[in-house]
């Protein structure tokens, strides 16, 4: 089996994935812009479908996010429990509010590096704030992006700032926001953490790890 030029796996990682996955989008419920941003918070180390659960008891409780704002660390702390990482993920959410109706009076930031001033956002959650609000070209790297990326051979990183890197050099800004999400469902489809199911994928005529 040959091996490609980076630029040559990313042509046919986009080609395949399109292809296998011609629906995919970002899994987290989209209602308002500053809701979208709060369950970013929330996804870190946690389930889209855990996230999007909870953040319907926490909006059906806390409905804009004056009301959330207002709101004692230990009410929010019970309510996105299940989330995990209660303690960081309720100061975050709280700072958030409190921006969002303070300084960004109601208006959440095209900006990564003014968003990544909220405590506990980093660059992660802050591309996939702009991305999926302003469609602002960003690549939202989980752990299913990094794990796939490195195995297909777009990166040789594990590092996710470096994988982001190295697919802004392979990809078009215009796929950028969706090769993300592609990334995603192939990692749970197909190239699963554990026992990856390399014969069924539609990568196999190319990823690294096959060659």
């Amino acid at each position: 089996m040959p091996r490609f030029s980076r630029s040559k796996l990313a042509e046919l990682t986009w080609d395949s994935l399109k292809k296998a996955f011609p629906d995919s989008a970002c899994s987290l419920d989209f209602d308002l812009p500053e809701r979208l941003a709060v369950r970013g918070i929330l996804s870190a180390q946690c389930t889209d479908k855990r996230v999007n659960l909870t953040s319907k008891e926490l909006f059906d409780k806390y409905p804009d996010m004056k009301a959330l704002s207002a709101a004692s660390a230990e009410d929010i702390a019970q309510v996105i429990k299940p989330c995990g990482l209660t303690a960081s993920k309720t100061a975050s959410v709280m700072d958030f509010a409190e921006r969002f109706t303070g300084e960004w009076k109601g208006t959440i930031p095209n900006d990564v590096d003014e968003l990544m001033k909220v405590r506990g956002i980093g660059r992660k959650i802050a591309n996939l704030i702009v991305g999926e609000i302003y469609g602002t070209p960003a690549i939202v790297v989980d752990t299913h992006c990094k794990r796939v990326m490195k195995r297909i051979g777009i990166t040789d990183s594990e590092d996710p700032a470096h994988v982001e890197k190295d697919m802004m050099k392979v990809f078009e800004e215009d796929k950028w926001i969706a090769i993300g999400h592609l990334s995603v469902d192939l990692g749970r489809t197909y190239c699963k953490s554990q026992s990856p199911d390399c014969g069924a994928c539609p990568m196999a005529g190319f990823c690294r790890r096959r060659i």
